[in-house]
């Protein structure tokens, strides 16, 4: 497995990692717990060395089930997590005063049995606490080992700015994938002139790219994508003219719709590493080899001036979702 550096931090990981969110909850109900250990330990053989979870992910369940399966190989992986989201009368709110930070970084150190946090995100920007006073705590939390690293995810140019003057910003997470290109146009130039790595969620689309999901795709109500407007029948049938681009450069290539997706993200800047998320060992080793498909840079201008002809249908978030981004 290839290796990337997110910007100028130094965090040096493997050039793909792995999403473990939807192992425990976003996609449906929760997988076998030993059978994910499994599929973690799995990728690790495979060279991976970059993984991702959340305390709202469950919440707890799984930061538990990364902190079990990676118990074992401390110093030789670097595990993120993410602060900021809790749950309040069953709905998520943004939460990023200080003292819950603090309480926050204990849980995490806790579930996932570490003694310092390779990579700490903000979840969301709180529009409550100055972006200013969270670096501050994250600083305090650096100078006291907790963290090593920390990050910001969903945030606005100007956040990341002024958030990077007090303490500099390891990795930026935001959702990035042929279908969802807006970080070009204002983030990834910033990041690049920041010196500050980019971790794009959802490279496949939310398993849109990998050319499985049509009009009549089910989706049950434990699974996010139920209430994603882009996941509607009507903008899931408009939005297969990119499955049909993507099937036929897999063709020309000997590769599948997902690596070419994972491909083409990998092919923007060095510094971009995606995670991917699976619970299917197949998956797994599919995405990987994404690192072996090269695309030239005609292959990458003419893929680019084709996908700037196709408009996405369908917001990627909900209303009460799409108003936490971009802060």
């Amino acid at each position: 497995m290839q290796k990337r550096v997110l910007g100028k931090s130094g965090l040096e990981v493997s050039a793909v990692g792995l999403g473990c969110m939807g192992m425990s909850y976003g996609y449906g109900p929760a997988s076998e717990k030993k059978q994910m250990i499994s599929l973690i330990h799995e990728a690790i053989e495979r060279g991976v060395t970059f993984f991702d979870t959340a305390e709202i992910y469950g919440p707890y369940v799984n930061e538990e089930l990364v902190g079990e399966a990676l118990a074992s190989f401390k110093g030789k992986v670097v595990i993120a997590t993410k602060f900021g989201i809790k749950m309040a009368d069953g709905k998520q709110v943004l939460d990023s005063k200080p003292e819950t930070i603090r309480q926050s970084v204990e849980g995490s150190l806790k579930r996932l049995k570490v003694d310092t946090i390779d990579l700490y995100y903000q979840h969301r920007v709180d529009p409550n606490v100055p972006i200013e006073e969270v670096a501050g705590v994250v600083q305090d939390l650096i100078v006291e080992g907790k963290i090593k690293h920390w990050g910001l995810s969903e945030a606005g140019v100007k956040t990341i700015r002024r958030a990077h003057a007090i303490q500099p910003v390891t990795a930026i997470q935001s959702e990035y994938s042929m279908m969802w290109r807006s970080p070009e146009e204002e983030l990834l130039p910033a990041l690049e002139e920041l010196g500050i790595g980019f971790v794009p969620f959802s490279p496949l689309g939310k398993g849109f790219l990998t050319g499985t999901i049509d009009k009549n795709a089910v989706f049950g109500s434990s699974d996010f994508r139920s209430i994603v407007p882009r996941f509607k029948p009507e903008n899931l049938e408009v939005n297969q003219v990119l499955i049909e681009l993507i099937k036929k450069i897999a063709a020309e290539k000997s590769a599948t719709p997902a690596q070419i997706a994972l491909a083409w993200v990998l092919a923007q800047k060095s510094w971009i590493v995606p995670i991917p998320g699976t619970t299917k060992l197949e998956r797994l080793e599919e995405n990987l080899s994404a690192v072996d498909v090269q695309l030239t840079f005609e292959e990458l201008r003419n893929l680019n001036e084709a996908l700037l002809k196709i408009e996405i249908s369908g917001d990627r978030y909900p209303s009460e979702y799409a108003n936490r981004t971009g802060k």
